[in-house]
């Protein structure tokens, strides 16, 4: 199965690459920050459709499967709101990067079922949001390091957060309709 550049990019990207606002507006923030808390629901609603035979099947060739990435993103979000929480109270942390393909790898990924993800992420985005219901203006401009974006302030790691999260869920999204396409051919 030979995929060409541009569809590999589509496949990868269905969101396109990330592209941040620097300076979004109290508005443009709030919009953001209010996306938080339809992500679970709606990644819930789409594994609920999904046959378990699908579960481990990838999105792309060589890609993570529907459950590698549902517990991608319980750890990334743990690694990201911690981050968040760094910057809030350090001058400047280092945010750590880790090796997710590795991750995706170890066994928990394989063998805990995608509901304690789920689970983990309600659970996580609902102390996020806690946590940013509270945060002043000024707080968004604090920064942290990163060792793909260099320095970034908490803006761009928020709007990062949900860019990460609908596109990955645009990626489980594009999964499972390929493969009611090629049930419908059949």
């Amino acid at each position: 199965m030979c995929q060409g550049g541009k569809e590999v990019a589509s496949i990868r990207f269905p969101l396109g690459s990330f592209e941040p606002k620097v300076e979004p507006t109290l508005e443009e923030r709030q919009r953001i920050i209010q996306q938080i808390p339809s992500i679970v629901p709606t990644l819930r609603q789409i594994i609920m459709k999904c046959p378990l035979s699908q579960l481990h099947m990838p999105y792309r060739e060589e890609g993570w499967s529907i459950q590698q990435i549902v517990h991608h993103l319980a750890d990334n979000d743990m690694n990201a709101y911690l981050r968040f929480k760094r910057a809030l109270t350090e001058e400047e942390p280092m945010a750590n990067s880790y090796r997710e393909d590795l991750w995706a790898e170890l066994s928990d990924y394989t063998e805990v079922p995608i509901e304690n993800s789920l689970t983990l992420l309600e659970t996580l985005h609902f102390r996020f949001l806690i946590l940013l219901k509270d945060l002043q203006p000024e707080d968004f401009k604090r920064t942290m390091r990163t060792q793909v974006l260099g320095s970034i302030t908490l803006d761009i790691a928020l709007q990062r957060f949900v860019w990460h999260n609908q596109h990955h869920i645009a990626q489980i999204t594009s999964i499972l309709n390929r493969e009611n396409a090629k049930l419908h051919k059949e």
